[in-house]
């Protein structure tokens, strides 16, 4: 959109405040509130940060200014408060592309899916829980009827009930943005839900799920509740994943190239899909460290048809789901590394193998694992850190600088995790020695 055009909409939806958005190295948004009044400076460069006071943008106290410069085209009304809207930015430093921003980083990947005529088309599955927060700071899923109590309560009717306001209003919101929502449920846990919306092209995705996660955190207040996209809240309770939907099209975005009829495997997937699932099997284990997993996640690098024990499904001819992508996920960057693990499948001309069909992949004994020849999942930050590490391809989709902020931000957020005496080491060792 242009100046002009968006200058239009502020008038006739009333908008008078902007959220100038971008995200930091974890994918958390990140703002600067500019009246609609300052339109025209703010698309000249107004909207300054520091960017020592953010995780992982590569500054310090002494570095220039971080400025947010708009892409018009994400102009987002805010349906939960009058008067605002969001507008997704690219950081720039003294003029130039940051090589530290996450949406940047993307849109380079995009830049080279476009350059061999391919559009990347990704869905989300954004699973969330609800909680409240107990007077000692704790929490607890929020349950305002007590009826989500149910060992197994996926679908659950009643605990899909006292929630329904909420999911009610979330579908309306993404009505109204034209996001074509087309379900909601209560997932596996209690007090978690999914949303789901209709796929878009891979920085649209990006940037709805970015403003899905700050929709979802503003609507839980209004009911008593506090959203939260972490993936693994509760110990005992199934973690919150994001699984992604990838396909490639055409320039014109009219047909799908992962799609073959004809496929000998039977799973309705064409030549250039299966190159590009090798390429992210190939890539799988450092893939890990910029998506992360938890409950009800793959253990292997596997994929097959409509089997969620895969790490990658294929529910349908057309595209497959990597079900290895958690809640926790920064889009940005999560995405941009499938990019170039898929590309590199692609120009290499990779064969995933034939699939694994009709086999639970949770049930393989460990002499069946070594026989398969299967690659297993990093089981720790920093053994997906290590595979990171010596996977030039995944690096190279987040560029030098960002790869090493990645890591650097990383190993110190393992070494904090680490240092933290937990209630359990209390409850264990307090009086055993």
């Amino acid at each position: 959109m242009t100046v002009d055009q968006i200058r239009r909409r502020l008038t006739e939806e009333r908008v008078d405040y902007l959220l100038a958005q971008y995200v930091d190295i974890h994918g958390t948004p990140r703002c600067k509130g500019v009246p609609a009044s300052a339109l025209q400076v703010f698309v000249e460069g107004s909207a300054g940060f520091g960017g020592a006071a953010v995780w992982g943008m590569g500054q310090g106290p002494h570095s220039h200014d971080m400025i947010a410069m708009p892409d018009l085209d994400s102009y987002t009304p805010v349906p939960w408060a009058e008067g605002v809207a969001r507008v997704a930015c690219d950081i720039t430093v003294d003029g130039a592309a940051w090589p530290y921003c996450s949406r940047t980083v993307l849109k380079r990947g995009i830049e080279r899916l476009a350059r061999q005529g391919y559009v990347m088309m990704v869905g989300v599955e954004a699973e969330h829980f609800l909680v409240v927060r107990r007077p000692d700071g704790s929490i607890a899923p929020f349950d305002p009827d007590g009826v989500d109590t149910m060992e197994k309560p996926c679908y659950d009717f009643k605990s899909l009930a006292a929630s329904m306001g909420y999911l009610r209003t979330l579908i309306r919101y993404l009505e109204q943005l034209g996001w074509e929502p087309y379900a909601s449920d209560h997932e596996d846990g209690t007090a978690q839900f999914e949303l789901n919306w209709k796929y878009a092209d891979a920085l649209t995705t990006a940037d709805r799920l970015t403003f899905y996660k700050m929709m979802t955190s503003q609507v839980a207040k209004t009911f008593g509740a506090i959203a939260t996209h972490m993936p693994k809240p509760f110990a005992k309770l199934t973690g919150s994943g994001c699984h992604f939907h990838i396909s490639l099209w055409d320039a014109e975005r009219k047909r799908n190239l992962f799609v073959d009829p004809g496929d000998r495997r039977g799973l309705g997937l064409s030549t250039l899909a299966y190159q590009f699932l090798a390429g992210a099997m190939t890539h799988a284990r450092a893939l890990a460290a910029a998506t992360s997993g938890f409950t009800w996640t793959p253990a292997f690098v596997s994929y097959g048809d409509n089997n969620r024990t895969q790490m990658f499904r294929v529910p349908e001819p057309g595209r497959f789901e990597c079900r290895l992508v958690s809640g926790a996920v920064n889009p940005y960057l999560g995405i941009a590394g499938f990019i170039a693990a898929g590309l590199d499948g692609i120009e290499k001309k990779l064969d995933p193998g034939e699939p694994n069909v009709g086999r639970n992949m949770y049930t393989l004994t460990p002499d069946e694992v070594k026989k398969t020849g299967l690659g297993i999942i990093p089981q720790s930050l920093p053994e997906a850190l290590d595979a990171f590490e010596h996977d030039p391809v995944i690096q190279g989709a987040l560029g030098t600088e960002l790869a090493r902020e990645f890591v650097t931000v990383k190993r110190q957020e393992w070494i904090r995790y680490h240092s933290t005496v937990s209630q359990w080491e209390i409850d264990r060792y307090l009086t055993l020695f």
